[in-house]
Protein backbone atom coordinates (compact mmCIF):
# COMPACT_ATOMS: atom_id res chain seq x y z
CA UNK A 1 0.00 0.00 0.00
CA UNK A 2 1.50 3.58 -0.69
CA UNK A 3 2.25 5.73 2.54
CA UNK A 4 3.46 8.88 3.47
CA UNK A 5 6.18 9.04 5.31
CA UNK A 6 9.58 11.46 6.88
CA UNK A 7 12.56 9.70 5.36
CA UNK A 8 15.68 10.79 6.68
CA UNK A 9 17.62 10.49 3.34
CA UNK A 10 20.99 10.80 4.79
CA UNK A 11 22.61 11.07 7.94
CA UNK A 12 22.03 14.65 9.53
CA UNK A 13 20.00 15.50 6.92
CA UNK A 14 16.33 17.27 7.56
CA UNK A 15 12.98 15.10 7.26
CA UNK A 16 11.68 14.42 3.86
CA UNK A 17 8.13 13.86 3.36
CA UNK A 18 7.55 11.19 0.52
CA UNK A 19 5.23 8.58 -0.89
CA UNK A 20 6.42 5.01 0.31
CA UNK A 21 5.69 1.43 -0.06
CA UNK A 22 4.71 -0.55 2.96
CA UNK A 23 4.31 -4.54 2.91
CA UNK A 24 1.05 -5.97 4.37
CA UNK A 25 1.77 -7.27 8.58
CA UNK A 26 3.40 -10.64 8.79
CA UNK A 27 1.29 -13.20 10.73
CA UNK A 28 2.68 -11.87 13.83
CA UNK A 29 2.43 -7.97 13.18
CA UNK A 30 -0.61 -5.54 12.98
CA UNK A 31 -1.25 -2.41 10.24
CA UNK A 32 -1.89 0.50 12.40
CA UNK A 33 -2.87 3.92 11.14
CA UNK A 34 -0.94 6.31 12.80
CA UNK A 35 -3.33 9.21 13.77
CA UNK A 36 -0.13 10.80 15.67
CA UNK A 37 2.92 10.50 17.02
CA UNK A 38 5.05 11.41 19.77
CA UNK A 39 8.79 12.98 18.66
CA UNK A 40 11.59 12.20 21.36
CA UNK A 41 15.48 13.13 21.21
CA UNK A 42 16.04 9.49 20.00
CA UNK A 43 14.06 10.53 17.11
CA UNK A 44 16.81 13.31 16.27
CA UNK A 45 19.68 10.76 17.19
CA UNK A 46 19.06 8.72 14.62
CA UNK A 47 18.84 11.10 12.52
CA UNK A 48 21.71 12.42 13.17
CA UNK A 49 23.86 9.10 13.67
CA UNK A 50 23.66 8.81 17.12
CA UNK A 51 23.23 4.61 16.74
CA UNK A 52 25.78 3.25 14.76
CA UNK A 53 24.26 0.22 12.57
CA UNK A 54 21.47 1.77 11.32
CA UNK A 55 21.12 2.25 8.01
CA UNK A 56 20.03 5.67 5.46
CA UNK A 57 17.54 6.28 3.96
CA UNK A 58 15.29 5.59 7.34
CA UNK A 59 11.72 6.40 8.90
CA UNK A 60 12.05 7.28 12.67
CA UNK A 61 9.05 7.89 14.99
CA UNK A 62 8.72 5.93 18.42
CA UNK A 63 5.84 7.36 19.70
CA UNK A 64 2.70 6.06 17.20
CA UNK A 65 -1.07 5.53 18.09
CA UNK A 66 -3.87 5.37 16.31
CA UNK A 67 -6.40 2.48 15.29
CA UNK A 68 -5.48 -0.96 14.01
CA UNK A 69 -6.71 -1.65 10.42
CA UNK A 70 -5.36 -4.86 10.11
CA UNK A 71 -4.33 -8.04 11.77
CA UNK A 72 -1.88 -10.64 11.04
CA UNK A 73 -3.23 -14.58 10.91
CA UNK A 74 -1.60 -15.29 14.24
CA UNK A 75 -2.86 -12.07 16.09
CA UNK A 76 -6.08 -13.05 18.30
CA UNK A 77 -5.81 -10.54 21.23
CA UNK A 78 -6.42 -7.13 18.61
CA UNK A 79 -8.72 -6.39 16.28
CA UNK A 80 -9.53 -4.07 13.47
CA UNK A 81 -10.98 -0.71 15.37
CA UNK A 82 -8.83 -1.14 18.53
CA UNK A 83 -6.90 2.11 19.80
CA UNK A 84 -3.59 1.74 20.05
CA UNK A 85 -0.55 2.65 21.17
CA UNK A 86 3.00 1.09 19.98
CA UNK A 87 5.47 0.36 22.35
CA UNK A 88 9.20 -0.63 22.60
CA UNK A 89 10.52 -3.57 21.44
CA UNK A 90 11.43 -7.17 22.95
CA UNK A 91 12.17 -10.78 21.60
CA UNK A 92 10.59 -12.92 24.05
CA UNK A 93 13.16 -15.38 24.47
CA UNK A 94 16.25 -14.22 26.14
CA UNK A 95 16.48 -14.27 29.84
CA UNK A 96 15.40 -10.82 30.45
CA UNK A 97 12.33 -11.52 28.59
CA UNK A 98 11.21 -14.78 30.26
CA UNK A 99 11.57 -13.02 33.39
CA UNK A 100 9.22 -10.71 32.28
CA UNK A 101 11.55 -7.47 32.61
CA UNK A 102 10.92 -6.88 28.67
CA UNK A 103 12.71 -3.61 28.85
CA UNK A 104 16.06 -5.09 29.29
CA UNK A 105 15.90 -7.31 26.20
CA UNK A 106 19.35 -8.69 25.41
CA UNK A 107 18.18 -7.73 21.67
CA UNK A 108 16.74 -4.39 22.14
CA UNK A 109 19.72 -2.88 20.46
CA UNK A 110 19.16 -4.32 16.94
CA UNK A 111 15.27 -4.36 17.26
CA UNK A 112 15.42 -0.75 17.95
CA UNK A 113 17.66 0.38 15.57
CA UNK A 114 18.90 -2.13 12.73
CA UNK A 115 16.31 -1.03 10.78
CA UNK A 116 15.48 -3.72 10.01
CA UNK A 117 12.02 -6.62 11.04
CA UNK A 118 13.55 -9.47 13.61
CA UNK A 119 13.78 -11.33 10.60
CA UNK A 120 16.14 -9.16 8.26
CA UNK A 121 13.42 -7.70 6.44
CA UNK A 122 12.07 -4.55 5.72
CA UNK A 123 8.31 -3.42 4.88
CA UNK A 124 9.11 0.13 3.45
CA UNK A 125 10.25 0.94 -0.59
CA UNK A 126 10.41 3.02 -2.77
CA UNK A 127 10.68 2.43 -6.51
CA UNK A 128 11.75 -1.34 -5.56
CA UNK A 129 14.30 -0.50 -3.21
CA UNK A 130 14.44 -0.48 0.68
CA UNK A 131 13.25 2.39 2.96
CA UNK A 132 14.97 1.33 6.35
CA UNK A 133 12.22 1.44 9.21
CA UNK A 134 11.31 -0.53 11.89
CA UNK A 135 12.83 1.79 14.13
CA UNK A 136 11.88 1.04 17.54
CA UNK A 137 10.08 -1.85 15.70
CA UNK A 138 7.10 0.57 14.31
CA UNK A 139 8.81 3.81 12.37
CA UNK A 140 5.65 5.69 13.21
CA UNK A 141 6.36 8.78 11.16
CA UNK A 142 3.76 7.78 8.43
CA UNK A 143 0.19 7.42 8.35
CA UNK A 144 0.57 3.91 8.53
CA UNK A 145 2.92 1.64 10.45
CA UNK A 146 3.34 -2.40 10.77
CA UNK A 147 4.41 -3.27 14.28
CA UNK A 148 4.48 -7.07 16.29
CA UNK A 149 1.46 -7.36 17.95
CA UNK A 150 2.82 -7.91 21.07
CA UNK A 151 4.55 -4.30 21.33
CA UNK A 152 0.82 -2.89 20.83
CA UNK A 153 -1.23 -2.00 23.47
CA UNK A 154 -5.08 -1.45 23.57
CA UNK A 155 -6.61 1.56 25.38
CA UNK A 156 -10.11 2.56 26.09
CA UNK A 157 -12.08 3.74 23.18
CA UNK A 158 -13.34 7.66 25.24
CA UNK A 159 -9.31 8.65 25.57
CA UNK A 160 -8.43 11.24 22.85
CA UNK A 161 -5.87 8.86 20.98
CA UNK A 162 -4.10 11.42 19.46
CA UNK A 163 -2.19 12.22 22.50
CA UNK A 164 -1.14 9.21 23.90
CA UNK A 165 1.80 8.42 21.83
CA UNK A 166 4.44 9.78 23.70
CA UNK A 167 3.04 7.32 27.06
CA UNK A 168 5.19 4.61 24.66
CA UNK A 169 8.59 5.82 25.76
CA UNK A 170 9.21 8.87 26.56
CA UNK A 171 6.21 9.56 29.60
CA UNK A 172 6.27 5.94 30.40
CA UNK A 173 10.07 6.09 30.98
CA UNK A 174 9.58 8.94 33.62
CA UNK A 175 6.57 8.16 35.34
CA UNK A 176 7.68 4.42 35.19
CA UNK A 177 10.95 5.24 36.81
CA UNK A 178 9.13 6.96 40.15
CA UNK A 179 6.01 4.74 39.83
CA UNK A 180 7.43 0.68 38.89
CA UNK A 181 11.03 1.53 40.28
CA UNK A 182 11.33 4.23 43.14
CA UNK A 183 7.97 3.24 44.20
CA UNK A 184 7.81 6.28 47.32
CA UNK A 185 6.03 6.29 50.06
CA UNK A 186 3.94 9.29 51.08
CA UNK A 187 6.12 12.10 52.35
CA UNK A 188 9.56 10.86 50.90
CA UNK A 189 11.13 13.31 49.03
CA UNK A 190 12.43 13.48 45.62
CA UNK A 191 14.47 15.44 43.15
CA UNK A 192 13.62 15.68 39.68
CA UNK A 193 16.74 16.82 37.28
CA UNK A 194 15.62 18.47 33.93
CA UNK A 195 12.22 18.45 33.73
CA UNK A 196 11.34 18.03 29.89
CA UNK A 197 8.76 15.34 29.06
CA UNK A 198 10.25 12.62 30.55
CA UNK A 199 11.38 14.24 33.52
CA UNK A 200 7.82 16.29 33.86
CA UNK A 201 5.95 12.88 33.44
CA UNK A 202 8.18 11.42 37.00
CA UNK A 203 7.26 14.53 38.68
CA UNK A 204 3.48 13.91 37.48
CA UNK A 205 4.05 10.25 38.94
CA UNK A 206 6.16 11.42 42.48
CA UNK A 207 2.67 14.07 43.43
CA UNK A 208 0.27 10.75 42.32
CA UNK A 209 2.63 9.08 45.28
CA UNK A 210 2.39 11.47 47.67
CA UNK A 211 5.78 12.90 47.05
CA UNK A 212 7.13 16.05 49.50
CA UNK A 213 9.19 17.86 48.65
CA UNK A 214 8.97 17.67 45.00
CA UNK A 215 11.75 19.88 43.83
CA UNK A 216 12.53 20.04 40.08
CA UNK A 217 15.77 21.45 38.91
CA UNK A 218 16.35 22.86 35.64
CA UNK A 219 18.29 25.61 33.18
CA UNK A 220 15.12 27.18 31.54
CA UNK A 221 12.73 29.20 33.93
CA UNK A 222 9.69 28.26 31.45
CA UNK A 223 10.14 24.86 32.21
CA UNK A 224 10.11 25.36 35.83
CA UNK A 225 7.10 27.41 36.01
CA UNK A 226 5.51 24.55 34.28
CA UNK A 227 7.00 22.29 36.78
CA UNK A 228 5.84 24.06 39.73
CA UNK A 229 2.07 24.23 38.21
CA UNK A 230 2.59 20.43 37.60
CA UNK A 231 2.95 19.69 41.33
CA UNK A 232 6.61 20.71 41.90
CA UNK A 233 7.21 22.25 45.98
CA UNK A 234 10.34 23.93 44.68
CA UNK A 235 11.80 25.12 41.70
CA UNK A 236 15.97 25.98 41.41
CA UNK A 237 17.91 27.04 38.16
CA UNK A 238 20.58 23.89 37.99
CA UNK A 239 23.91 25.72 39.11
CA UNK A 240 25.82 23.33 40.29
CA UNK A 241 27.11 23.93 44.26
CA UNK A 242 24.77 26.62 45.06
CA UNK A 243 21.76 24.01 43.65
CA UNK A 244 23.57 21.47 46.24
CA UNK A 245 23.61 23.37 48.95
CA UNK A 246 20.20 24.77 48.08
CA UNK A 247 18.80 21.47 47.64
CA UNK A 248 20.51 20.01 51.60
CA UNK A 249 18.48 23.08 52.79
CA UNK A 250 14.98 22.41 51.60
CA UNK A 251 15.54 19.12 52.40
CA UNK A 252 17.57 19.00 55.47
CA UNK A 253 20.21 16.80 54.45
CA UNK A 254 18.84 15.57 51.32
CA UNK A 255 16.43 14.00 48.93
CA UNK A 256 15.51 10.25 49.18
CA UNK A 257 15.41 10.00 45.55
CA UNK A 258 16.50 11.64 42.21
CA UNK A 259 15.52 11.00 38.91
CA UNK A 260 18.25 11.90 36.09
CA UNK A 261 17.00 13.11 32.67
CA UNK A 262 19.56 15.32 31.33
CA UNK A 263 23.03 12.48 30.77
CA UNK A 264 24.85 15.64 31.77
CA UNK A 265 27.52 13.93 33.81
CA UNK A 266 27.91 17.20 36.01
CA UNK A 267 24.37 17.21 36.36
CA UNK A 268 24.22 13.37 37.46
CA UNK A 269 26.94 13.73 40.02
CA UNK A 270 24.85 16.72 41.72
CA UNK A 271 21.97 14.11 41.47
CA UNK A 272 24.05 11.28 43.64
CA UNK A 273 25.58 14.09 45.65
CA UNK A 274 22.08 15.41 46.32
CA UNK A 275 20.85 12.21 47.73
CA UNK A 276 20.62 11.57 51.67
CA UNK A 277 22.10 8.66 52.99
CA UNK A 278 20.30 5.24 51.53
CA UNK A 279 18.86 7.30 48.75
CA UNK A 280 18.51 6.60 45.47
CA UNK A 281 19.26 7.82 42.04
CA UNK A 282 17.28 6.39 38.82
CA UNK A 283 19.39 7.38 35.91
CA UNK A 284 17.16 7.46 32.61
CA UNK A 285 18.48 10.38 30.63
CA UNK A 286 20.61 8.52 27.22
CA UNK A 287 24.00 9.73 26.86
CA UNK A 288 26.44 9.05 24.10
CA UNK A 289 28.54 6.05 24.28
CA UNK A 290 31.72 6.58 26.17
CA UNK A 291 30.11 9.31 28.79
CA UNK A 292 31.66 8.63 31.70
CA UNK A 293 31.16 10.11 35.14
CA UNK A 294 32.82 9.52 38.75
CA UNK A 295 31.48 9.62 42.45
CA UNK A 296 33.58 9.30 45.54
CA UNK A 297 33.03 5.82 46.82
CA UNK A 298 32.96 6.75 50.53
CA UNK A 299 29.67 8.58 49.48
CA UNK A 300 27.90 5.96 48.06
CA UNK A 301 29.09 3.66 51.06
CA UNK A 302 26.26 5.57 52.62
CA UNK A 303 23.54 3.21 51.26
CA UNK A 304 23.49 5.19 48.67
CA UNK A 305 21.94 3.28 45.58
CA UNK A 306 22.62 4.66 41.89
CA UNK A 307 21.32 2.46 38.94
CA UNK A 308 19.91 2.83 35.43
CA UNK A 309 16.58 2.63 33.82
CA UNK A 310 15.15 1.66 30.46
CA UNK A 311 11.43 2.56 29.83
CA UNK A 312 10.44 2.67 33.24
CA UNK A 313 11.07 -0.99 33.37
CA UNK A 314 7.89 -1.40 32.29
CA UNK A 315 5.81 -4.10 31.09
CA UNK A 316 3.37 -1.30 28.29
CA UNK A 317 0.31 -3.36 28.17
CA UNK A 318 0.13 -3.20 31.68
CA UNK A 319 1.53 -0.01 32.84
CA UNK A 320 0.09 2.10 29.69
CA UNK A 321 -3.53 1.79 29.98
CA UNK A 322 -2.64 2.86 34.25
CA UNK A 323 -1.51 5.94 32.66
CA UNK A 324 -4.51 6.53 30.52
CA UNK A 325 -6.48 5.86 33.46
CA UNK A 326 -4.91 8.68 35.45
CA UNK A 327 -4.72 10.68 32.57
CA UNK A 328 -8.64 10.36 31.86
CA UNK A 329 -9.07 11.04 35.42
CA UNK A 330 -7.11 14.47 35.54
CA UNK A 331 -4.20 13.25 37.52
CA UNK A 332 -1.45 12.97 35.00
CA UNK A 333 -2.32 15.80 32.56
CA UNK A 334 -0.16 15.19 29.90
CA UNK A 335 -1.80 17.53 27.04
CA UNK A 336 0.12 19.96 29.40
CA UNK A 337 3.46 18.95 27.52
CA UNK A 338 2.20 18.51 24.06
CA UNK A 339 2.48 20.83 21.37
CA UNK A 340 0.85 20.01 18.02
CA UNK A 341 2.36 19.83 14.81
CA UNK A 342 0.90 19.02 11.34
CA UNK A 343 3.13 16.18 9.52
CA UNK A 344 4.32 18.88 6.79
CA UNK A 345 5.98 21.06 9.92
CA UNK A 346 8.07 17.61 11.01
CA UNK A 347 11.48 20.08 10.92
CA UNK A 348 9.95 22.75 12.92
CA UNK A 349 8.78 20.36 15.06
CA UNK A 350 12.76 19.05 15.43
CA UNK A 351 13.97 22.46 16.01
CA UNK A 352 11.64 23.21 18.45
CA UNK A 353 12.62 19.91 20.24
CA UNK A 354 15.97 21.05 20.06
CA UNK A 355 15.87 24.32 21.70
CA UNK A 356 13.32 23.53 23.84
CA UNK A 357 10.77 25.48 22.59
CA UNK A 358 8.84 22.20 22.69
CA UNK A 359 9.03 20.02 25.66
CA UNK A 360 7.04 17.13 23.68
CA UNK A 361 6.10 17.83 20.21
CA UNK A 362 3.54 15.93 18.89
CA UNK A 363 2.86 14.85 14.95
CA UNK A 364 -0.60 14.98 13.70
CA UNK A 365 -0.56 11.89 10.70
CA UNK A 366 -2.76 13.30 7.04
CA UNK A 367 -5.34 10.93 6.91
Amino acid sequence: MKITAAVVPVRSAPFEIETLDLATPLADEVLVRVVASGMCHTDLHARDGYFPNLPYPVVCGHEGAGIIEQVGAAVADLAPGDPVVISFPWCGDCAPCRATRISYCERARPLKSSGCRADGSTPMSRDGEPVYSCFFQQSSFANFAVAPAKNVVKVRRDAPVEMLGPLGCGLQTGAGAVLNVMQPAAGQSIAVYGVGGVGLAGLMAARIAGCDPIIAVDRLPGRLALARELGATHTLESRGAETLGEMRRITGGGTDFALETSAVPAVFRLAVDGLRGLGTCILVGSARAGTEVSFEMPWLQGGRTVRGVIQGDSRPRDFIPRLVDLFMAGRMPLDRLITRYEFAEVNRAAADATSGAAIKPVLLMPQ
